[in-house]
């Protein structure tokens, strides 16, 4: 129970930090320049907004890390299942968790500053920046949690990286957003998505299901291309050779070799011990 708590905090303090600077950072930048919706400079409030959700990757890595892997990312979760590193079981409850933690880091965030400027929610078409199109949010949504997850996958294989792991999550995760913010608004996470959109409604709400399927999409194919790069399926294979010393060892005993070895090389010097004993009575 302990690590699902700690996934929904973690995927909480994600959306509140996370979504909030987003809506914080392109309302203060538009009311100061007064102008539009996408009028304010788009590069200054994406470095704002990816460096945020970078940030509370880093904090609650070094936090919750050490309880539930700190994985607050449904995609992250079912790469860690198909990479045969979580049980079904712990799948279903951490996947709760994160939703039940979208969802109320995005209340939260209601509480604190409505919806009239939305809650950071993900979008295409008209909802983006640059206008992207369906076709092109599925793309870079799957392309971009498919580097995402990689990474984690990566920098988690090894005890020695655990130091340095969650820095290097939260640093993949600021480039993620930096890339993705004009183009969707950077999901790679479902349950980051659901909350704001349950509560913003309208197209944000109708779009959300392209940043839950393309997140998933994503995770699997990092899961399945790892698998593929790290070797662990071949490993035991590759550790004992056809013809190596611990197969012959299985085929020939050693009270085989010995009884084998021992045996004589002919009957005649199989005799010989015998008409000797005869010879001395």
């Amino acid at each position: 129970m302990r690590k699902y708590i700690a996934e929904f905090i973690g995927t909480a303090v994600l959306v509140i930090f996370g979504c909030g600077s987003a809506v914080a950072a392109n309302t203060v930048v538009n009311d100061t320049l007064g102008t539009g919706t996408y009028g304010s400079p788009l590069a200054f409030t994406t470095l704002l907004i990816a460096f945020a959700f970078g940030l509370s990757i880093v904090a609650m890595a070094y936090s919750i890390g050490n309880i539930s892997g700190c994985h607050i990312n449904p995609a992250v979760s079912i790469a860690m299942l198909a990479s045969g590193k979580m049980s079904v079981k712990d799948f279903i409850g951490y996947v709760i968790a994160q939703f039940l933690g979208g969802i109320g880091g995005a209340a939260a965030l209601m509480g604190i500053c409505g919806t009239k400027n939305g809650l950071g929610q993900n979008g295409y078409d008209a909802a983006s920046a640059l206008g992207t199109s369906l076709t092109g949010a599925l793309l870079i949504e799957i392309i971009l949690t498919f580097v995402f997850v990689l990474v984690i996958l990566g920098v988690t294989s090894k005890a020695e990286n655990s130091s340095v792991s969650g820095l290097v999550i939260g640093l993949a995760l600021t480039l993620i957003h930096i890339l993705g913010i004009p183009f969707t608004g950077t999901s790679v996470n479902p349950a980051r998505s659901l909350g704001p959109a349950l509560f913003v409604g309208g197209e944000a709400l109708s779009q959300v299901w392209v940043f839950i399927v393309a997140p998933i999409i994503g995770g699997l194919l990092a899961a399945i291309v790892w698998n593929l790069l790290s070797g662990e399926n071949g490993a035991a294979e590759a550790a004992t050779p056809e013809g190596s010393v611990e197969e012959i060892t299985e085929t020939v005993s050693v009270e085989t070799f010995i009884s084998e070895t021992a045996e004589p090389a002919d009957a005649d010097e199989a005799a010989a011990p015998a008409e000797e004993a005869a010879k001395t009575e």
